[in-house]
């Protein structure tokens, strides 16, 4: 079934077609999701009522949608920001007496700076493919299928790069930690 084809099944409430869209799609979302929050649980959650907005959306209006992930990822997104706003009108009330620092203390952050520039300095030893295919599949979180299209190349190239060039990093990693 054509892409268009489940979407227009789905808007009319073909249950399978739904599980077909959720299932092709939920990895990608998922990642794009959990780049924006960087929380677990809160990714799933986010995840899942964007299908649920998705879908009532989709059932509800006659607009054609001619692809589902980038149709989700701006519904996602649209759920983000309403949680964001939500948040920020969130008042926390801390009795500051009750609170020891030693407790709630975060790491030293110049530790983390120095973290940064040393994942930052071995991506620079990479050669221009490594880092490239670092950045979209970790970073920004694109599919095998979806970097070996932007780069070019096949998918089984993709992932024995991807595997090579975390390798690198490993290794350059360590060599600089010594």
């Amino acid at each position: 079934m054509m892409e268009g084809e489940k979407i227009i099944k789905a808007q009319e409430g073909d249950i399978k077609a739904i599980e077909e869209i959720c299932s092709v799609t939920w990895e990608p979302l998922y990642r794009f999701i959990y780049y924006k929050v960087q929380n677990r649980e809160e990714a799933e959650d986010i995840t899942q009522e964007t299908y649920f907005k998705a879908i009532s959306y989709m059932q509800k209006s006659n607009i054609r949608i001619d692809k589902h992930i980038a149709f989700l990822k701006t519904v996602a997104l649209n759920v983000l920001r309403d949680k964001w706003r939500k948040n920020k009108r969130q008042r926390i009330n801390v009795n500051l007496e009750t609170i020891n620092p030693k407790d709630t203390a975060l790491g030293d952050p110049t530790e983390a700076v120095a973290e940064r520039e040393a994942i930052e300095n071995a991506l620079n030893h990479l050669n221009e493919e490594q880092r490239t295919v670092i950045d979209l599949r970790i970073i920004r979180g694109y599919s095998v299928a979806d970097t070996a299209k932007l780069m070019d190349k096949k998918e089984n190239y993709v992932r024995v790069l991807q595997h090579r060039a975390l390798q690198n990093l490993t290794k350059i990693l360590k060599n600089d930690s010594k």
